[in-house]
């Protein structure tokens, strides 16, 4: 196990000097996993995917209401955070009210609005057109204040198996400034920001179809919201809704989703402007030193 962990620190340490670097992964005949720089016969190469895979499609809708004048489009956000919306009506025929501008508002959590209100032209004759929505998490207008997030875990001290921009997962725009700490499956994990829980999943189990595994994501008083990814399933002990403080419990951390070893991936992120992405935050000590939470847990 240690020989593995001393090969993936290597390979993650290539992947930092590099631009870019394909990882391999194969399986033995004793089913023992390895990731490899090399390929070998049977080796699979290993695909990283966006890890803030988040369906939002049943919570932000587009709801259209008929009535004898006409047709209302309402926007409803089930969310217990602010969405950005962004309302485009596209190939318009025989309908007054249709705006020529897209529609950008901001939806408050759990709430609904009125956007337009078409009536046909003639009223003998059907009116058409598409609708094109888009919608962010958060809120883009409040600016990130100064904040430095004590570790949010128990026990250790453990090691920072993946920092900022890394090459080997730390690419994309949601999780460019993420950190990866490596610890055992179990580690309590609290919350590193007092805020309200806006998103959870608890029922995923190994890789599952979303590669943040179980997460909780917390939206904060600036607007920005810190997600904790890859916790073990059944593990998340706090509900969407709920506010919690610094140091709460949040869950265990584990090995789920598109995780190659047991860690925590946290991250800190903020709508740019209808776009959820990472920005850069500082812990407020060093990774590899104990926190300042409470030794064990519960």
């Amino acid at each position: 196990m240690l020989g593995r962990s001393l090969i993936f620190s290597a390979l993650l340490l290539m992947a930092s000097q590099a631009s870019a670097l394909t990882i391999y992964k194969y399986v033995d005949q004793n089913g023992v996993v390895t990731y490899s720089d090399k390929a070998v016969a049977g080796a699979q190469v290993f695909v990283f995917r966006d890890r803030m895979v988040e369906r939002l499609d049943n919570l932000v809708k587009l709801e259209t209401k008929k009535h004898d004048a006409g047709e209302t489009l309402m926007i409803r956000n089930d969310l217990y955070a602010p969405v950005e919306i962004e309302l485009s009506l596209k190939n318009v025929v025989n309908a007054v009210g249709a705006p020529e501008q897209p529609i950008r508002w901001v939806l408050p959590p759990r709430s609904h609005i009125r956007l337009a209100t078409l009536a046909p032209r003639d009223a003998s004759q059907p009116m058409r057109y598409k609708t094109r929505l888009r919608y962010a998490m958060g809120d883009p207008r409040p600016q990130p204040q100064l904040f430095h997030y004590p570790l949010p875990w128990r026990g250790g001290p453990f090691r920072l198996s993946q920092g900022a921009n890394g090459k080997y997962s730390h690419f994309t725009p949601k999780g460019r400034y993420a950190l990866d700490i490596a610890m055992p499956v179990g580690t309590p994990i609290v919350a590193a920001r007092g805020g309200t829980v806006v998103k959870v999943e608890n029922h995923q189990s190994g890789r599952g179809n979303n590669p943040s595994g179980n997460f909780v994501r917390i939206l904060h008083d600036d607007g920005t919201m810190g997600v904790y990814l890859h916790l073990t399933r059944g593990s998340v002990r706090v509900q969407e809704g709920q506010h919690v403080a610094e140091g709460d419990a949040l869950a265990l951390s584990g090995n789920t989703g598109n995780s190659t070893g047991p860690h925590l991936h946290f991250v800190v992120q903020r709508n740019l402007g209808l776009a959820l992405e990472s920005i850069p935050f500082d812990f407020a000590q060093p990774v590899d030193s104990l926190p300042n939470f409470a030794v064990g847990g519960e």
